[in-house]
Parts: structure tokens; C-alpha cells; sequence
């Protein structure tokens, strides 16, 4: 799945040789992710070109004279590019050139999860914000070769905390769970939680069956009635605004088993309930907004303002539908996740079914995208940023010192 990558942002940094280097602040689903140089970058992109061959991106040229303020933005922008563009190929991020790059820019820790290793993919890591009140923010899902500590410490985000969640859309999928007595454990402790949080509504006599099934420790019982309950197992976002039924309006959405649940603020305090079906969704894109940096910190960090607007058929036409949320990569990645989950079932019910990859140079600047096919229909997922100046700033590396020859 691919990846949002961006580099809104350079330092330079003193050599030991008394010159100057240019380090990058790579981004990943709007976090700083690591800070690296382009000899590094240079490297890695030879090594994949050995594995993979032409199916690469083109990679900045090297420069052998000093480069211009416009050289040095241009190359920024270019490397963001290949960011982008190598992680569209599926095979290129399962591959261990791919993995050891991105785990070692991050530095090396290990972490072990008790399930079952074939159970491993149902769950996943996030950063999760905790608010004095008792609420909390899931504000993004880490990738498989992100670094909990070193993320966690990147994010510069108060109470923040990393928590394991399953991570499905589809309910259903508990079913595959029901043998594996830590996983059970893992998926009722997280049905407890958003019953709480009131991320799942169970009404009055749902809340009651519950409530004495959870006396009774009886975590089977308990997960298949959660089945019937409101918004079991979806993600719920903060508070947001969207431009529907008109703009400025306020917004909570609800998402998972196939559907974007809205439940919307009108500008006369009334409230109404709106749903989207993901069949009924074309394409969407994420874009940021207005400035890319917050200079108030010590570090230059993105200035979270962020939307996400998707296309939808309604009435027999399609229609935009803008939601201005700081979660936006987190529901994008949502949205894939349903897609993928329809697909693999449909898949499984028709085993002569093809799934179609984009393929590599497809993509345009700053607008990259993946398709799959469903029903003869293609759905489309873009990133677009807004393009920014080279930032210089003189500022401590979050890795401290970078030395070539360790890579």
C-alpha cells in the first residue's frame, strides 16, 4: 500500500571537515519520520536498482559543483517524488533493501507482539493521544518498518503513547481471532475501551447484556453480541468540520464496515446523521493546506492543516465531499483498508478475479496514485502537498550524528 511521503523541510549541518551537508526531513503521513542525506538516499536507491532494476523511479543526479537556492529546492522536491513513487510497487515495499533502509535510518530496536505469527497482520501499532477528560485521539497508524520509540519521540506530541489496536474495518474479521486466546484478549480489551469512549453505542439493553457478560469474564460471549452494537470496530475521528450540507459545518465520522458514519453539526445546533457507502465511492485525495511549518518549537515541524475530499455518487451524480480533519492520512488509510478487505472477499468468492497494480510512471508531481479494480470499477487515493521553498535552519539531527559509513 503506498506510502505518504514528504520532505517539506532541510537543514544544513556542519561536516567534520569544516564544509556543510543537507540533511532532509522525511515525513511519513504527516510525522517526521528520520532526517537523512542524499549520499544515503544515493545508496539505497543503487541497491534497489540491483533487485529491481529499470521498474525504479528516476533518482536525483548528483551535483559535483555547489548547488543554488532553486538546485537545492528542486532536488527536494525530486527526492520527495521518489519517495512517493517507489512506494507505489508493493513488491518494492515488502523487500528486505526497502525494510533495513527505513528501520536503520530510524535506528535498530526490536519489538515482539505475543500472538500468533500468521495473526500478526490483524493488528497494528498507533499513535495514540490521551486527553486529561478521558478521551482519546488515534492520530496515525505506524508502518510496518516504523520504530515505535523513535516515532513516538519524533512526534513532539504531549500525553502521546504508542497502543496496539486490531486493525481491520470489517467486524466480521473477529471470527478469525476466536482461536488464539491473546488475540481474543487483545480485541476484548479494545471493545471495552470504545464502549467507554462511546466509540461503539450499544443501546440500553445491549449495554446491560454486556455489562454482565464482562462480570462473567466471558470474552467470546461478549465479542459476538458487540457484532450487533452501533459502530463496533470502526475508527472514530475527532471533531472535525466538512462542507456538507454546507461549508463550516461540524463533524464527527465514524469508519468501518464499509461506510463513512457522519454525524454532522448544522449551523443551527440541529444534528444529522449522514452515510457513505464505499461502493459508492470513486476516488478521494489528501492535501495539506496553507503553511507547511510550525516555527513556534524548537524544530520545524508540519503545521497540521490537512483535507481530505472524496468523489461520490449520489442521486445518479458525482459529487465532491470536502472533511478538513488533522487525522486525514489516518482515514485514508482507513478507506484503503475497507477497499482491500472487499477485495481479498471477493477475491476468495471468485478465485478467477484480477486485481489490477498501477503500474510504475504512471504517476504525475505531487499526485500520486493507486488504483484496484472492483467490479469493473477502478478507486483512486492521491496526496497532493502544497509545494513550499527549501527551509534552512540550524538545528540538532533527531538521530544525532549521520555517518556514511554507517550505512
Amino acid at each position: 500500500m503506498k506510502m505518504h511521503f514528504c520532505i517539506p523541510v532541510s537543514q544544513q549541518q556542519p561536516d567534520a571537515l569544516g564544509g556543510r551537508y543537507t540533511l532532509y526531513s522525511v515525513y511519513l503521513d504527516g510525522f517526521l519520520f528520520c532526517r537523512v542525506r542524499y549520499s544515503q538516499l544515493h545508496r539505497w536507491n543503487e541497491q534497489l536498482r540491483r533487485v529491481f532494476g529499470n521498474c525504479l523511479p528516476p533518482f536525483p543526479p548528483k551535483y559535483y559543483l555547489a548547488m543554488t537556492t532553486s538546485m537545492a529546492d528542486e532536488r527536494r522536491d525530486q527526492l520527495e517524488q521518489y519517495l512517493q513513487n517507489v512506494t507505489v510497487d508493493p513488491n518494492m515495499l515488502r523487500s528486505d533493501v526497502f525494510v533495513d533502509f527505513l528501520k536503520r535510518v530510524q535506528l535498530v530496536v526490536s519489538h515482539k507482539i505475543g500472538l500468533c505469527r500468521e495473526l500478526l497482520g490483524y493488528f497494528g501499532l498507533f499513535l495514540i493521544r490521551f486527553y486529561k477528560e478521558g478521551k482519546l485521539s488515534v492520530m496515525k497508524k505506524l508502518a510496518d518498518f516504523e520504530l515505535p520509540y523513535v516515532s513516538l519521540r519524533s512526534s513532539e506530541v504531549e500525553n502521546c503513547k504508542v497502543g496496539l489496536r486490531k486493525w481491520y474495518m470489517d467486524p466480521s474479521l473477529d471470527s478469525m481471532l476466536m482461536d488464539c486466546r491473546a488475540a481474543v484478549k487483545l480485541i476484548y480489551m479494545q471493545a471495552i475501551q470504545d464502549i467507554e469512549k462511546e466509540w461503539a453505542k450499544p443501546t440500553q439493553l445491549q449495554r446491560q447484556k454486556l455489562e454482565a457478560l464482562q462480570k462473567e469474564d466471558n470474552q467470546t460471549k461478549f465479542l459476538e453480541l458487540s457484532q450487533e452494537v452501533q459502530h463496533y470496530g470502526y475508527m472514530q475521528l475527532d471533531p472535525c468540520t466538512c462542507d456538507y450540507p454546507e461549508p463550516g459545518c461540524g463533524a464527527v465520522l465514524s469508519v468501518g464496515n464499509n461506510e463513512i458514519s457522519c454525524c454532522i453539526t448544522l449551523p443551527n445546533n440541529q444534528t444529522q446523521d449522514i452515510i457513505f457507502q464505499m461502493n459508492r465511492v470513486k476516488c478521494w485525495q489528501v492535501t495539506f493546506l496553507g503553511t507547511l511549518l510550525d516555527m513556534d518549537g524548537p524544530q520545524r515541524t508540519l503545521n497540521q492543516n490537512l483535507e481530505l475530499r472524496f468523489q461520490y455518487s449520489e442521486n445518479s451524480r458525482w459529487q465532491w465531499f470536502v472533511i478538513y480533519t488533522k487525522q486525514a492520512f489516518l482515514l485514508s488509510s482507513c478507506l484503503k483498508k475497507m477497499i482491500s478487505e472487499k477485495m481479498v472477499k471477493q477475491a476468495a468468492e471468485n478465485p478467477e478475479m484480477q486485481i489490477e497494480v498501477p503500474e510504475q510512471g504512471k504517476s504525475k508531481k505531487y499526485h500520486i496514485q493507486q488504483s484496484q479494480q472492483s467490479q469493473s470499477q477502478k478507486n483512486y487515493s492521491s496526496f497532493r502537498p502544497r509545494k513550499s521553498k527549501i527551509k534552512i535552519a540550524e538545528v540538532d539531527c533527531v538521530l544525532g550524528t549521520i555517518k556514511e559509513e554507517g550505512l
